[in-house]
């Protein structure tokens, strides 16, 4: 018996990193998995794995999210896993980073919560995990001011779900995890300048002297969506290998 027998999730960006690995993860144990993201090509990864199925959605438009949703008959897990890192403090944040780092790491994850939770609620309850960060979220981090207020948003968003929906049998957590090594911070640290010398600044601060797996991310994220976590709700999980200490 697999930990997410019977259950559907759905999940954004799911092509790769932390979202691809959670798909892998939640179908091991058992769920039928909707896996989706904008970037159609690199989703085609996943296409023929057991349990998954692919679809191409921008979790920015409300007409692709309504789309997905109606064609559900059942919806369990939720797991809002896009969003983007933006570099730089205040003085660099132009007005259209701003609201593009919005639109997509907190109005995408309103726009999917608020389409799910009717389906939750009609099938008895549900399990929402939403992808925040230690980041400035938790702990002050340097150049990352418009990434750190959004995901200080999300923690928002996510208690205050979990508090109007509890009664119902829907949970709402937030995962805040440290630097995980995937594709998207090996572009950053690309971006950056010499990749190796970048990324040893980034181990450097890490108390256990590595940088996370998306494979852990994944592990935390089954057991948020399966019953062993039924009593949890509204928290913030750090799974930073001690930074934020």
């Amino acid at each position: 018996m697999g930990r997410l027998d019977g259950k559907v999730v759905v999940l954004s960006a799911a092509a790769q990193g932390i979202g691809k690995s959670t798909a892998l993860a939640f179908a091991r144990e058992g769920a039928q998995v909707i896996a989706t993201d904008i970037n159609g090509e690199k989703l085609k990864e996943l296409d023929g794995t057991p349990g998954i199925e692919t679809r191409v959605v921008d979790v920015t438009k409300q007409a692709d999210i309504e789309a997905l949703v109606s064609s559900l008959d059942k919806l369990d897990v939720l797991f809002n896993c896009a969003g983007f890192v933006h570099h730089g403090t205040i003085l660099d944040c132009k007005e259209e980073e701003w609201d593009f780092a919005f639109n997509l790491n907190v109005k995408s994850m309103f726009l999917m919560c608020k389409a799910v939770i009717p389906k939750m609620q009609a099938g008895g309850g549900g399990s929402i995990i939403n992808m925040s960060s230690v980041a400035s979220s938790i702990k002050g981090a340097p150049v990352r001011f418009v990434y750190g207020a959004t995901k200080a948003a999300v923690i928002g968003l996510t208690k205050s779900i979990a508090a109007d929906f509890a009664a119902q049998g829907i949970r709402c957590n937030a995962i805040c995890p440290g630097t995980v090594d995937t594709p998207s911070l090996r572009d950053r640290l690309r971006a950056l300048g010499d990749e190796e010398e970048v990324l040893k600044t980034f181990v450097a601060r890490q108390k256990m002297g590595r940088l996370g797996t998306a494979e852990e991310i994944a592990a935390l994220c089954v057991y948020l969506a399966s019953d062993e976590s039924c009593y949890t709700t509204g928290t913030e999980c750090v799974i930073d290998g001690g930074w934020s200490v």
